[in-house]
């Protein structure tokens, strides 16, 4: 592999990590706009702000363990979960607890993650578990999902915040 080959792919490797901790930032602005007075507002059709945090927090401790699996333990099954049935579930409290230990929860495993996501090589992408709702499961799949999902919720809980659906 010639040096400019290997150093392109460090750098979309770099970009790859860089696009990981803007989503984090973009995630972390939105919930900033969240106030006492604003948290539970939703559409009737949608989820709350409090909703979406909790929900944030659950998928980066699921996305937490799948990489971290990905990486060691390749081949491995890699377990969904119905976060609709997490939202419903009161012993959960998605619709009764504040939000500022779930925003932590969050903020902390994106940084554990991003650590990780920095140390990856090219060849780490095409790691690969079976999901059981996917299929088949890489590391690139991982890092593409990871990288839009919190911006697709920053989104939504800033229309939650204008009772938009």
């Amino acid at each position: 592999v010639r040096r400019d080959d290997r150093e392109e792919r460090m750098n979309d490797m770099a970009q790859l990590a860089a696009a990981y901790r803007t989503a984090t930032d973009v995630f972390i602005a939105a919930a900033a706009q969240v106030t006492d007075a604003n948290i539970d507002v939703r559409h009737p059709d949608g989820w709350s702000a409090r909703q979406i945090v909790h929900h944030m927090a659950d998928s980066e401790a699921q996305s937490y363990a799948r990489l971290r699996r990905l990486l060691a333990e390749p081949g491995s099954t890699i377990q969904g979960y119905d976060e609709d049935a997490w939202s419903r579930n009161p012993k959960l409290g998605y619709e009764a607890l504040p939000i500022e230990n779930a925003l932590a929860v969050f903020v902390a495993v994106r940084a554990a993650s991003l650590d990780l996501v920095q140390r990856l090589a090219p060849a780490d992408l095409e790691l690969n578990g079976e999901h059981t709702e996917r299929g088949r499961f890489t590391v690139a799949d991982w890092l593409r999902i990871y990288s839009n999902h919190p911006r697709d919720h920053a989104e939504q809980l800033l229309k939650a915040l204008r009772g938009e659906a």
